[in-house]
């Protein structure tokens, strides 16, 4: 009999039950959310599991895709309504991290669940088996623990932690619903302390608060370390602490400390003092506005953790760093830091040498190999690199030389690694990959036939055309894709000319095209510097050109002789987004930040943006009916610079189609897309050009007074109302009859000029120059 959950019931409503509920409403999936019944009978019996369905349309970031999500989140409570477990295919418990509460409760679920449910624990440490003892041989076969991260939408680690007698059929399935439905990226941990992420991740922590005492360095100087240029998230490590919350981390420290054996490594997980004394405090972090930073006015102060006093900020002085900053790939940067010569280098080496060796030591206890150690690591904390991987980078042999010179005992079977002729942990030949086991061989790392890498398809040599912006990479199965690879995928003239051949080359020869990449993001827009360099020389017939060809090569996409599919994900924002409308479908990722944004720098969309948003909205208006309430709102959405936080609010605004799909996995997307190819392509018929059916002059007039009126509530500027007004002139179609008819061509034209003329405007340059230097808008 096939498996399938249909509803799910999350037991505990605080911050993490509510975020696990709110994330299987965002991919559809039904949910029973439950917690106690409050002491006051004169309260409401569901008032706990109401607050947290309540509370998740307030978080930020927002925990929901969409706020009608929450319609498939009901409440109830652990007394009234355990026998709607009944309902549930799966039961997810996500009580308090007490041993004797959570068996308590599983004797409740046993009695209350049909034959076969399957019941998960999100503990974050605790024993999977000593939960699960003194339940029957069915509970047991059917009980694992599922560690979400938190925020759930976000995190994509998912830890499966079987149980000793967890039959090996309900993990596979666990673990496939977990990718393909919630999106997860799935690691499996032994049923040990803190199980993989938790267990290395704090333990770094540990040792990162350790060395800096010994330095005697500030927390704040710490973080410039810990950060970015060692593939560390931005909040490095005393950031990351005030986000997760002291009090959270210090739970979990403690939960080592109090398991483990070895004198050495409980000896670790002491809290300092200085932490200690800030939980006592109750200066925990973010969720009470400070910890080891703490906001005052405009000014951000950190803590001296000598003085339990805040001062202004430092700036480390530190050449290895410097030196670091400047290198341009993560092994460089790495290399350079860890073996500078100077305090904050040694500092650097002390911790990831420390890190290192743990990893290596607690590898067999924690995992069944090196892959589930590193993935937990970048997909629970958001490092760049797990820690095999940051070993490799920085040069197994000559690290290992230098612990040993140290005084340090490297493991065994890290020795063994080194002996047998190899020096990386990792090794790749024609983009097929293969890890160092535990056991001491080489074995391949085998990818789900979901997981498309270009950069593997590159090394197969499967690329059929490339220049400094973008690649033509064959997929297979006769579907051709379109990669952006020039810095931040910003389209410039090279990409702009191999979307044309593209065009050509897929047309004779493939069965369709994918646009997609797999960077940091899809593309955050056109080369912003190119055309304010283009401007100030008021060079306007090359840059007529350029955006010619752009509006060009997009139509060309739009209706070529071939199915094209467009892949966004994260930022997709201007240009990037006008290469998506051409497609005749989107497969965006849940993750997609979709927009034009080009009045915030002071222009319009100029590559068919206003023409295809116009479209999306008046397409499916009946005849007879007036279209400018659509041409409105199509105005409101440019004009605002209005930006999907999620695929399905993309949905919403307008941006895609009823027809366009979301995938959940990230790492499915170019798979997903390339299928959507495949099934198009038998019987795909090209599409006509379309004729425009536009509201004129008076409806131009009604967009203009639209945004005379935001300014007249202070809500813009007198460039904002120019802007505006030319983006109304171009989704009215121009100073024509309402009711004519245009061309797309016609459209793109007044684009065009409408785009050219705002280049030439002083004001607009100011916007272009703040945002290339400053990173946001300017407001003049």
């Amino acid at each position: 009999m096939e498996r399938k959950i249909r509803k799910v019931a999350v037991l505990g409503a605080g911050v993490m039950g509510a975020g696990i509920a709110a994330h299987l409403a965002n991919v559809g999936v039904k949910s029973l959310l439950l917690d106690i019944v409050p002491k006051d009978p004169e309260q409401d019996r569901n008032l706990y599991a109401k607050r947290g369905r309540e509370g998740l349309l307030k978080q930020k970031p927002a925990a929901l895709y969409a706020p009608e999500v929450l319609d498939l989140i009901e409440i109830g409570n652990l007394e009234d309504d355990l026998h709607r477990l009944q309902e549930c295919d799966w039961v997810i418990e996500v009580v308090v991290e007490n041993l004797n509460v959570k068996r308590q409760v599983y004797e409740k679920i046993e009695a209350a669940v049909r034959p076969g449910t399957i019941v998960s624990s999100n503990t974050s440490g605790m024993s999977i088996a000593a939960m699960a003892e003194g339940r029957g041989e069915q509970f047991r076969k059917h009980f694992l623990g599922t560690h979400f991260f938190n925020p759930p939408r976000y995190m994509k680690l998912l830890e499966i932690i079987p149980g000793p007698d967890t039959d090996p059929n309900v993990i596979e399935f666990m673990a496939n619903y977990a990718e393909k439905k919630l999106g997860k990226g799935v690691v499996f941990a032994k049923d040990t302390v803190n199980f993989i992420a938790n267990r290395i991740g704090t333990y770094g922590l540990m040792v990162t608060a350790q060395e800096m005492e010994k330095a005697g360095l500030g927390v704040d100087e710490v973080d410039a370390l810990t950060g970015p240029v060692i593939g560390r998230p931005k909040s490095a490590t005393f950031r990351t602490l005030d986000i997760v919350g002291l009090d959270t981390f210090v739970h979990v420290a403690n939960n080592v400390h109090d398991t483990v054996s070895d004198p050495e490594e409980k000896a670790t997980f002491v809290i300092p003092s200085f932490l200690q004394k800030m939980v006592e405090n109750g200066w925990i972090g973010e969720k009470v506005k400070k910890g080891f930073f703490q906001k005052v006015g405009k000014d951000i102060l950190a803590l001296d953790y000598n003085t339990m006093e805040y001062r202004p900020r430092t700036k480390i002085k530190s050449a290895s760093l410097e030196m670091a900053k400047q290198q341009k790939s993560l092994k460089e940067k790495l290399r350079t830091l860890v073996y500078g010569q100077d305090q904050a280098a040694q500092f650097m080496w002390n911790v990831l040498k420390r890190t290192l060796i743990y990893s290596a030591e607690r590898a067999s206890e924690i995992a069944d190999d090196i892959v589930n150690i590193d993935r937990a690591m970048k997909w629970g904390f958001n490092w760049e690199t797990g820690p095999f991987e940051t070993w490799d980078l920085i040069g197994v042999e000559k690290s290992v030389a230098r612990m040993e010179a140290e005084g340090h005992t490297v493991p065994a079977w890290v020795k063994n690694l080194l002996a047998s002729g190899k020096k990386s942990f990792y090794e790749e030949e024609a983009g097929a990959k293969s890890f160092y086991t535990l056991s001491g061989e080489f074995k391949g790392l085998e990818e789900k036939k979901e997981i498309i890498s270009l950069a593997a398809l590159k090394e197969q040599g499967r690329v059929i055309k490339k220049n400094s912006g973008a690649s033509l990479i064959d997929l297979g199965d006769g579907v051709a894709a379109l990669e952006f690879h020039s810095p931040n995928q910003a389209i410039g003239n090279d990409i702009v000319a191999m979307m044309h051949f593209a065009a050509q080359e897929v047309s004779q020869n493939y069965k369709g095209l994918v646009i997609g990449n797999q960077a940091k993001n899809f593309c955050v827009g056109a080369n912003l510097m190119m055309i304010l360099m283009a401007a100030q020389d008021e060079d306007w017939d090359e840059l007529d050109l350029t955006v010619r060809q752009f509006q060009n090569a997009t139509m060309a996409l739009k209706y070529m002789d071939r199915p094209v599919v467009a892949a966004p994900f994260a930022m997709t924002l201007g240009g990037g987004a006008e290469v998506c409308f051409p497609a005749d479908k989107i497969i965006g990722a849940a993750e997609t930040y979709f927009g034009l944004v080009e009045v915030g720098v002071g222009l319009l969309p100029g590559g068919g943006g206003n023409k295809e948003i116009l479209l999306r909205n008046i397409e499916n208006v009946p005849e007879g009916i007036d279209l400018q309430p659509y041409v409105t709102r199509a105005f409101e959405t440019i004009a605002t610079a209005k930006v999907s936080t999620s695929f399905r609010d993309g949905q919403k605004l307008g941006y895609f189609r009823k027809s366009d799909e979301m995938t959940v996995n990230s790492d499915y997307l170019l798979h997903d897309a390339k299928q959507a190819v495949l099934a198009m392509a038998p019987n795909y018929v090209a599409p006509t050009p379309k004729k425009v059916k536009v509201v004129g002059e008076n409806g131009y007039a009604l967009l203009k007074l639209g945004a005379q009126t935001m300014k007249l509530h202070g809500f813009a500027s007198d460039h904002d109302v120019k802007i505006a007004s030319k983006v109304a002139n171009v989704l009215a179609g121009g100073q024509v009859i309402g009711g004519s008819v245009v061309s797309e061509q016609y459209l793109l034209d007044l684009e065009r000029e409408a785009f050219l003329s705002l280049c030439g405007e002083p004001l607009s340059q100011q916007r272009m120059q703040y945002m290339l230097t400053k990173g946001k808008p300017l407001r003049n």
